[in-house]
């Protein structure tokens, strides 16, 4: 259940509390007119709406396209995307049916625009989709029949490099490097191990393993990488076979 208490403006709209159904797409406060409407879009005013959020996680390098709460375009008044990245001002891209009118406020990185025409398809594009956009995205629509919002919560996942080797005093190193998050790394057979990680900032995250055999006990060896973007397995000889 989403609970929400629609505020007074400085329009002068006011609603009486209201409680949304189990869907987040519940419909609140009255009609609106399109002049107010728009003026609330543009401004830091949020609309009475109710909260339906999501988290969702993004390869790097990849194009994701996030959709508007459902509602049909034909009763649409104003659709507005509001885009919080870490450490940049707010942007936002807001659509006017009535005028067929497109505007924008702080919006300086080309690579998250309309899907394709807002009129058809009022869906926000990312791509190629890079570390810097991870955030808080938030489409809210003013329809004829109510108030529609959902955000999403953008994380950016990347695949670690692997490398398999040798190290110092006989032991065998796997590597997964500059991974988000960060990687699991396990061995067959199971030796004597040691894995550390170093954090590089944002999330990403080096995890290193480091394992010794008894001498003429193995022969081969293999690492396996677990990751949320891809699992991979690398193998070593130690010995001629």
């Amino acid at each position: 259940m989403f609970n929400f208490l629609c505020k007074p403006s400085s329009f002068g709209i006011r609603s009486p509390a209201k409680s949304c159904s189990s869907t987040p797409y519940a419909i609140c406060c009255g009609k609106l007119t399109h002049e107010v409407l728009y003026q609330a879009f543009l401004s830091s005013f949020s609309l009475c709406v109710c909260p339906g959020n999501t988290s969702l996680s993004v390869l790097v390098d990849t194009k994701v396209v996030l959709a508007c709460p459902p509602a049909s375009l034909t009763n649409v008044l104003i659709i507005r995307w509001d885009i919080n990245l870490r450490g940049k001002p707010s942007c936002s891209r807001a659509y006017r049916r009535d005028n067929n009118e497109t505007s924008e406020r702080n919006c300086t990185d080309e690579r998250i625009s309309w899907e394709s025409r807002p009129d058809l398809n009022p869906a926000l594009q990312i791509g190629p989709v890079a570390m810097t956009h991870e955030g808080y995205y938030r489409c809210e629509v003013a329809a004829q029949e109510g108030n529609f919002g959902l955000g999403y919560h953008l994380q950016v996942s990347v695949p670690p490099e692997v490398t398999l080797f040798r190290g110092s005093n006989g032991s065998i190193v796997c590597r997964a490097a500059a991974g988000k998050p960060a990687a699991q790394i396990s061995w067959t057979p199971q030796g004597d191990c040691h894995t550390v990680e170093q954090q590089l900032g944002n999330g990403v995250v080096t995890v290193q393993s480091t394992c010794q055999w008894e001498d003429g006990q193995v022969s081969n060896v293999s690492c396996s990488v677990s990751h949320v973007t891809g699992n991979k397995s690398v193998s070593l000889e130690l010995k001629p076979g």
